[in-house]
């Protein structure tokens, strides 16, 4: 009887230490991006929400400060139809201020193909050696820009075009990092968007 007691409490001793550490690597988990800030650029309309919103509130959850941008602050439309409304305009916002600066994709995103506003955000970013990411069809605003020069990248295919002819090497990949540069090619790979940004993020110093 003692025995079977003794295995009873060494099991539930077991447990609740297995509890324990989840709780603590969850607290860890959320707050291991403290300090850091970042900025999605999405468009007024048609932007990706599956796009913006899985990196968007994996970051938050990890601590990270995170500010939506756009041309406009009335409410932005999704391709699905949700509204969201920015923070800042995007002409207000200043490379310096972020470490990572994210171009949501979507077809709305060719709101930004001859921008020159975007195109200097971007150019900014690269230039300050921030975290520069984009995914879907918005990896096009980075290669218009001239930022992707001789970089690997990937892109929405409907993009390859374009990403090849603005000097990117372009990959018919998921998810591509080329030192401080990030591209993803569609929706479906949101999440592991959001986490490879989450890890570019925790590697820099707040």
């Amino acid at each position: 009887m003692r025995l079977r007691l003794g295995f009873a409490l060494l099991a539930a001793w077991i447990a609740l230490s297995g509890i324990c550490r989840t709780a603590g690597a969850e607290a860890e988990t959320k707050t291991d991006l403290a300090g850091r800030k970042a900025v999605f650029v999405i468009a007024a309309e048609g932007f990706g929400y599956r796009e913006l919103a899985g990196p968007s509130e994996l970051l938050r959850e990890r601590g990270c400060a995170v500010t939506i941008a756009c041309s406009t602050l009335d409410p932005a439309r999704s391709t699905d139809g949700t509204y969201v409304r920015p923070d800042v305009l995007l002409k207000n916002v200043k490379a310096d201020a972020f470490d990572a600066i994210v171009f949501v994709g979507g077809v709305g995103a060719k709101e930004y193909f001859e921008d020159e506003t975007a195109f200097a955000l971007a150019r900014d970013a690269e230039s300050r050696q921030k975290i520069l990411a984009a995914i879907g069809i918005a990896p096009a605003i980075l290669a218009r820009a001239g930022v992707l020069v001789g970089k690997h990248a990937s892109s929405w295919r409907s993009q390859r075009l374009t990403m090849i002819h603005r000097g990117a090497r372009w990959l018919d990949a998921p998810l591509f990092q080329d030192g401080n540069i990030l591209t993803a090619n569609r929706p479906g790979v949101a999440e592991r968007f959001g986490e490879a940004l989450a890890r570019a993020l925790a590697e820099r110093r707040p």
